[in-house]
């Protein structure tokens, strides 16, 4: 298992079981994944997928009415996403993705909209799902997206483009952002349901990145794609507050994913300089060496403690824009740091890929980038200096 972060918390007893299932699971059935999930480059491994809906791990986060595991505070969501990702970042992301599907659902769905759309989820089989927000003109600026969602009588008829859609390959369902008036930046933007079978929605073909392999991506072609009224997510306009929403707790659960990935490399690289010798004595004996681990050790508490602060004030219903841009920002820039760390002290193993630190490093750079780049949070937390 490794080293655990001691941060005092007092978890209930329904609380420590699913943590402890998702560790174990992540232990017997991810790690040994993922140098393999990584080399097929372009396929998700859903075998696993199908091993983790079984035990529930796919839809903890979901209510209970829905067949869920009603897991709905988000501080032991950031505890089961931390152990997943202990495994393996780019598999447990994955596990997980359909909390990411479900959130704007229940941010702006009504009560028949959620039976409909989540019930699905907590199935003993349950569907891969996505939601489309970027495109290749609008990454960072969300509220610059130009995918149009025109009026027609009782449905709206969607065009445009998006790209960099995790799952899309493989997806059943997809939350997608349109605008029905550029002009209006964040007031035009609203969100629609739409099921993969909808006339004029294709997939491309995936697209082939650095890390984080588990998870497919691809673009996804618009073409006169019609949308029954009933398929909108909240009215006109409310899907940019919808997905800020599903950012502040998405952006804290990308906080546990890389806490998880830098405790992993944290833990292969303290076993491996205990068991090194170079210059008569294991090399964690030297200060160089055991320094580096401590720094590594340090940074892992404090994107652990960051992120347990976020969502404990998310629990509790506070503004958390910035708490949760802090636990993104410093979750994935210490992942970065850590899993680079571990190669160093692995030395020309750790530049081998017969060892998962090299890997580890190439899909922590991701959580640098996705959900909004670490300047991005940067900003976010800047802005709301002013208002502490």
């Amino acid at each position: 298992m490794g080293r655990t972060v001691r941060d005092g918390l007092r978890l209930t007893a329904e609380q420590g079981q699913f943590v402890e299932l998702a560790r174990e699971f992540a232990a017997g059935e991810i790690r040994p994944r993922g140098r393999a999930v990584d080399e097929a480059d372009v396929e998700s491994p859903l075998d696993v997928w199908d091993k983790a809906s079984a035990l529930g791990l796919t839809s903890f986060m979901l209510p209970e009415k829905y067949g869920g595991g009603g897991v709905t505070d988000l501080l032991t969501q950031v505890l089961v996403q931390q152990e997943l990702c202990h495994g393996d970042i780019g598999i447990g992301n994955l596990l997980t993705s359909n909390g990411f599907f479900g959130a704007p659902i229940e941010h702006l769905g009504t009560p028949e909209q959620q039976e409909r759309f989540l019930s699905p989820l907590g199935t003993e089989r349950p569907p891969l799902t996505a939601v489309a927000v970027t495109e290749p003109g609008s990454g960072s600026d969300a509220a610059s997206i130009q995918t149009s969602a025109r009026r027609s009588g009782d449905e709206y008829v969607l065009n445009g483009q998006k790209t960099w859609i995790s799952n899309a390959p493989y997806a059943e369902m997809f939350v997608i952002f349109a605008t029905v008036d550029p002009s209006l930046r964040s007031r035009g933007v609203t969100a629609f349901v739409v099921p993969r079978s909808a006339p004029g929605l294709t997939v491309g073909p995936p697209i082939r990145k650095m890390g984080q392999r588990a998870i497919v991506n691809a673009e996804v072609f618009l073409d006169d794609v019609r949308v029954p009224v009933e398929d909108r997510l909240g009215d006109e306009g409310q899907g940019f507050a919808g997905l800020m929403r599903t950012f502040d707790a998405s952006r804290i659960l990308i906080g546990a994913a890389t806490t998880g990935l830098a405790r992993a490399a944290l833990d292969f690289a303290t076993a491996y300089a205990a068991g090194r010798v170079q210059f008569g004595v294991p090399i964690i004996q030297h200060q160089a060496v055991a320094f580096r681990l401590a720094d590594m050790a340090t940074r892992v508490d404090t994107s652990h403690m960051l992120t347990v602060r976020a969502a404990t004030l998310y629990d509790q219903g506070h503004a958390v824009a910035q708490e949760s841009a802090m636990a993104k920002l410093v979750g994935s820039e210490n992942a970065m740091w850590c899993t680079h760390a571990a190669v160093q002290t692995l030395g020309g193993y750790g530049y081998s890929r017969d060892y998962p630190v090299e890997r580890w490093m190439r899909d922590a750079k991701l959580e640098e980038i996705e959900e909004g780049t670490s300047d991005i949070q940067r900003l976010v937390i800047s802005r709301g200096l002013g208002a502490r």
